[in-house]
């Protein structure tokens, strides 16, 4: 088999053997997001949560898979992130970092794992606190998360990219808040997380993408974040940003030899997926980082803000469009909610209304007595029950 074909046979979810992979990982992220969220105390070092995220994924990824011919590359495939308040996204600092959790923070925990490169990506929003999260920090967890919610219903076959920005904007606004400029929502393929077909978080002139239309058996990322503030984020520090994705399309001879051994170790260690600088030893890397961003050769996720005392959340979900729906395979329940807003829209109440499977026809048999198919089942039939708005009648455990 030439590798064109075994590449056209591997991408494809037709594939039962690839869609096994993609459900793997995300069991394996929904359980790292899991484990993230416990650790979410006050006086909690942020550096010592991303480690344990991101060690969690190296652990679980490296027990499959094991006794296999063909070397199965597994493990991190975006470092655990946790970005707070203000903070829009990207913040995975280095070891010698003292930044601590308080109570009362709102945290957006970003994270991701690969199987053979088959990705899986999740984000989340936490407050930490016990209790309902309420007034403004509970309408922009709302917006995001009814974002999602709609957005889960428009990625579908036959459905625009543009469909998606508009709405997504639509229930922003309705929390009074704004969907953050920048965001993008990628296709993912096989060891590629950020496909040629995206979803634009916010329509401007400025940022243009090619109009494109979802298919049936793809796979993406949807992305939202959504903000109190003006959702126009800066970048204040570069020293902040230590994810990087080796940009493959580029080369250049560097010039200082410092910045020669980190790119070997790049293109060894990661040569196609996001990594943290933190991986590698930090007085070698903050010197030789400069000279491979400044050639283009590694792609920054710098850390960006939004003004002090806004509230930024994020929720990211990874979707498999198959054959008889969307079957969205990462999430969290969210923490209780207490919106000031209510959802009156008509617009909005008829994408919540839209359900995620496809009707068979015929009603295909269901297989009994397997693990797992009880959870399947029931989610299911949470995707065909219609979403329920967030307001300030609802409380947000919602997926």
């Amino acid at each position: 088999m030439s590798d064109d074909e075994r590449e056209e046979k591997e991408l494809d979810l037709t594939s039962p053997e690839v869609v096994t992979k993609y459900k793997s990982a995300a069991e394996i992220v929904n359980k790292a997001l899991q484990l993230v969220v416990k650790e979410c105390k006050p006086k909690a070092k942020i550096v010592d949560i991303c480690e344990k995220g991101d060690a969690f994924i190296r652990e679980q990824t490296g027990n499959m898979y094991k006794n296999v011919k063909r070397k199965i590359e597994r493990g991190v495939a975006f470092p655990t992130c946790l970005s707070v308040n203000n903070t829009v996204c990207h913040f995975s600092p280095l070891a010698s970092d003292t930044s601590e959790l308080e109570e009362g923070d709102m945290v957006k925990i970003d994270l991701g794992c690969h199987i053979d490169g088959f990705i899986a990506v999740v984000a989340h929003t936490h407050v930490v606190q016990d209790g309902p999260v309420t007034g403004r920090q509970a309408d922009v967890v709302a917006a995001a998360n009814t974002a999602a919610e709609v957005a889960l219903r428009l990625v579908r076959p036959g459905k625009k990219n543009k469909d998606v920005t508009d709405a997504i904007q639509k229930v922003a606004a309705a929390y009074d808040c704004k969907i953050v400029e920048g965001v993008l929502s990628h296709q993912l393929k096989q060891f590629v997380i950020d496909g040629n077909k995206v979803i634009l978080s916010v329509s401007n002139p400025d940022t243009r993408v090619d109009d494109a239309e979802f298919e049936e058996n793809e796979v993406y990322a949807v992305d939202i974040v959504a903000s109190t503030g003006e959702g126009k984020p800066k970048l204040l520090d570069e020293k902040q940003t230590t994810i990087y994705k080796r940009a493959v399309d580029k080369n250049y001879h560097l010039k200082m030899k410092t910045s020669r051994f980190i790119f070997s170790e790049i293109n060894q260690r990661f040569p196609i997926l996001p990594f943290t600088a933190r991986a590698l030893e930090e007085k070698r890397a903050r010197l030789g980082l400069v000279e491979c961003v400044n050639h283009d050769l590694l792609q920054p996720y710098p850390v960006l803000h939004e003004k002090p005392g806004d509230y930024v959340a994020h929720i990211k979900f990874t979707v498999l469009l198959m054959p008889n729906g969307s079957d969205r395979i990462t999430s969290h329940p969210l923490q209780e909610l207490q919106p000031t807003k209510t959802i009156d829209d008509p617009e909005i109440k008829a994408w919540l209304a839209l359900g995620t499977k496809t009707k068979k026809k015929g009603g295909g048999k269901k297989k009994k007595g397997k693990k797992g198919d009880k959870a399947e089942e029931s989610t299911e039939a949470e995707a065909e029950a219609e979403a329920e708005p967030m307001d300030a009648t609802t409380n947000g455990g919602a997926s």
